[in-house]
């Protein structure tokens, strides 16, 4: 799952390491004003990674100790870690079993009185239905944080995620559409909002080189190095995202004559710009370990959140009547026991991808 970095990476580097800048600069302002005007929206800031992002966005929201957060159970488990991370706890809800989007239809049964905020996840390079989270936290008065991490260039509706909820936030690790190693966003719609997080993000400062520290803050900061690799990676996104999609139609032409596997692929009224090739397969631990003899690197799917051993037992005696027996999450579950992503990065061949396709056939006898 490598990245696709080349000469301009390179040179952007060398250009901040000449020019001796290589905290938050020039490159930095260059890279947050893209992604201002990619996402939607006027105001963002920049942090360490997708996970720090999540937690910079709830902590400019004022969720905290002692307040709940609704959180998808199949997602990465940063997702839950930011929320813990700000002294909030997560309260999962069950996915959707076409998409493995959070269900809106169950969202209300994780509703008490603590409940202050949602935070849909745009899973697998799609979106959720924002249309039935919005509608939702509206009614029951709760702020929306997008957990776009693996959402760049992708739509709900024709507006890029992200640019919907209260905040929006991303990530740029390494198997992301746009890397810049680690590193990610927090973009949001609100001057109020976007005062909160530069306090939050600088120490509770305004400006870099004051001493005079106005409220609680921190370091979320990036560099100017990440920062370079990031505009030089914005600047071929396009073709990214042509290549990532011709790439998943080779995988749909090759894998059409096989009963055993499903692809996932765009969620109603939202785009797709593919994060993996995701399928749903018969018997697909046998098919993974086909494919890792073969050399083809797979990933399985989120380990549902309600079954993690870390979260699930800190959980369990914070929320009263919080269930986190399998029968609540069908579909997690599901995603689980039939899931698998295939590789899907721009470096990929035509080729590679017919041996993907060619060696499914094979393990199904096709």
């Amino acid at each position: 799952m490598s990245p696709w970095l080349g000469e301009a990476e390179a040179q952007a580097v060398a250009d901040v390491v000449r020019g001796g800048w290589i905290t938050e600069g020039p490159h930095a302002r260059a890279f947050s004003d893209q992604l201002n005007h990619l996402i939607g929206t006027p105001y963002g800031v920049l942090a360490p990674n997708g996970t720090l992002a999540l937690a910079l966005g709830l902590m400019a929201l004022e969720i905290g100790q002692g307040d709940e957060v609704l959180v998808p159970d199949t997602t990465f488990i940063g997702s839950a870690t930011a929320v813990h991370m700000v002294g909030a706890v997560p309260v999962l809800v069950d996915v959707d079993d076409q998409t493995f989007q959070i269900d809106m239809n169950r969202a209300a049964a994780g509703l008490t009185s603590r409940t202050r905020a949602i935070m849909p996840v745009h899973l697998f390079g799609t979106a959720c239905d924002m249309t039935a989270v919005l509608d939702f936290a509206v009614k029951h008065r709760l702020a929306v944080i997008e957990d776009a991490a693996q959402g760049i260039g992708v739509t709900f509706g024709g507006r890029h995620v992200g640019s919907l909820g209260d905040v929006g936030c991303f990530s740029f690790f390494a198997d992301k559409t746009i890397t810049t190693g680690e590193g990610g966003y927090v973009a949001c719609k609100d001057q109020h909002v976007y005062n909160r997080l530069r306090l939050l993000r600088n120490q509770g400062r305004l400006d870099r080189g004051s001493f005079i520290h106005e409220a609680i803050g921190y370091n979320f900061r990036m560099t100017d190095l990440q920062c370079a690799i990031g505009v030089a990676q914005l600047a071929r996104l396009d073709q990214v995202i042509s290549r990532k999609t011709e790439l998943l139609q080779r995988y749909q032409a090759g894998l059409q004559r096989i009963s055993a596997v499903r692809m996932l692929g765009a969620a109603p009224n939202a785009g797709h710009v593919p994060f993996r090739c995701v399928l749903m397969a018969q018997d697909v631990r046998g098919l993974m370990t086909h494919l890792e003899a073969a050399g083809v690197e797979t990933r399985s799917f989120f380990h549902p959140l309600h079954r993690q051993p870390g979260l699930r037992a800190w959980s369990a005696s914070r929320v009263e009547g919080m269930h986190l027996d399998d029968a609540s999450f069908p579909n997690a579950n599901y995603g689980w026991d039939h899931g698998v992503c295939l590789p899907i990065q721009p470096t990929l061949s035509l080729a590679e991808v017919d041996f993907i396709c060619d060696s499914i056939a094979e393990f199904y006898g096709v």
